[in-house]
């Protein structure tokens, strides 16, 4: 996908978010968690959920197509590719940002200890 069109898409994902996406972004804006994040970020081809660039962490929320096997293949693709450029990838499911925050939040808290850390 050419740079541009990324970015345009990006911008609508932003506008069209999820109620998953809505519920997390309350959590990680304004560097509640000690970090910068950004909503539907580019990196190349790809736009992250959620991604915090001084720790190359991406947050990623999955809903039921992802179930699907195709969508797990290019989920398995897209994430080694983001490995190989250092970026560490946590992935949720929908239904668990909305029924067990907490224990998201927390992961992603570890995660980040993790990261700054190294």
């Amino acid at each position: 996908m050419p740079v541009l069109k990324t970015i345009l898409k990006a911008r609508v994902l932003r506008q069209e978010e999820t109620k998953a996406e809505k519920i997390l972004w309350q959590k990680l804006r304004n560097k509640k968690l000690g970090i910068k994040f950004r909503r539907q970020h580019p990196v190349d081809m790809y736009i992250l959920d959620f991604y915090a660039s001084d720790l190359k962490l991406a947050i990623e929320l999955d809903g039921s197509p992802h179930k699907e096997k195709e969508n797990k293949e290019w989920d398995k693709d897209r994430t080694d590719y983001l490995n190989r450029k250092n970026i560490d990838v946590l992935r949720f499911w929908n239904s668990e940002i909305e029924s067990n925050l907490e224990n998201a939040i927390g992961k992603i808290r570890n995660k980040i200890k993790e990261l700054s850390s190294n």
